[in-house]
């Protein structure tokens, strides 16, 4: 019996497992759609496919660098437990790996793209029927520098948080790391007061001209009060602007002012897992059923 493209993707359709696992199913069955589902069933791809209404919201962050490139990515698992694993490790590493090679645009283009014989979603499919939990490559942002800047690569907590950072004009790998260290100890929204968007900046003068009325301030003065409460604003959420962590008499921009003027925060990335997503509630019992039940 011939098997078709359109066959290998009803298939896929009908279990929502790889592309390239269903073909192989297809052809182990002779293009027998229900066999073919059987065999993908007993192998645990289809459990995998369906998990896809479970939260993955746990996992881990990752940083690594190579030569002039870097990457920070996130992969999602459903439980702390799972991420925990060496061979979920390993799958983050080797996810890094491919992006630094192929440095793909877009997250679906990098779904797209193939890692070994399969593209990295059916590769991550079949990890998720392997290792029993939903996994997903959730976000990555790759970075290029110049030969003459340098990288400042940190993970905190095991990969609860990651940063990668750039500095202009240096070589100095411990100074740029203690820059990611700051960004992920301060959660630095933006790297100066020139980047912070309009709306931002408007709904933050709105909110602190009310807490002054509500205070009785006259309205001729609350332009002058306003301009100190903005700066402090400033210093909270613009990374050049906050006090370094091992001088806090200094800005950063005053720290490395005093180093080298030429030395400059290019940019800096900053993922923390979970961030902004819903987080199942679960407690340990139901998490340790769940793990005996799969």
């Amino acid at each position: 019996m011939s098997i078709t493209a359109s066959d290998i993707a009803k298939l896929r359709e009908q279990t929502g497992a790889g592309m390239m696992d269903c073909k192989k199913a297809m052809e182990e069955a002779a293009g027998d759609m229900d066999a073919a589902a059987e065999i993908l069933r007993k192998k645990g791809v289809i459990k995998a496919a369906k998990r896809e209404d479970k939260i993955a919201a746990e996992g881990l962050t990752q940083v690594k660098t190579a030569g002039n490139f870097g990457v920070v990515l996130e992969v999602n698992s459903e439980t702390d437990f799972v991420a925990k694993n060496e061979e979920f490790k390993k799958m983050v590493d080797e996810i890094a790996d491919f992006l630094l090679d192929k440095k793909p645009s877009s997250l679906e283009n990098a779904l797209a793209e193939k890692i070994g014989d399969v593209v990295l979603n059916d590769y991550i499919i079949n990890k998720s029927a392997t290792i029993g939990e939903k996994i997903s490559l959730r976000r990555f942002e790759i970075l290029e520098k110049k030969d003459s800047d340098v990288f400042g690569p940190y993970l905190h907590m095991g990969g609860k948080i990651s940063v990668l950072s750039i500095l202009n004009n240096t070589t100095d790998e411990a100074l740029a790391r203690d820059i990611s260290m700051q960004v992920a100890a301060s959660f630095p929204k933006f790297l100066n007061r020139e980047m912070v968007d309009a709306t931002t900046l408007e709904k933050e003068k709105d909110i602190y001209a009310e807490q002054l009325r509500a205070q009785g301030k006259p309205e001729n003065i609350i332009e002058n009060i306003l301009k100190g409460k903005m700066d402090k604003f400033y210093s909270e959420v613009c990374l050049l602007e906050q006090s370094f962590i091992k001088d806090e008499e200094k800005s950063i921009t005053a720290y490395l002012a005093g180093i080298n003027p030429e030395i400059k925060v290019e940019k800096f990335v900053r993922f923390e897992l979970g961030e902004g997503m819903i987080k199942k509630s679960n407690d340990f019992a139901n998490e340790v059923a769940e793990q005996m039940n799969k």
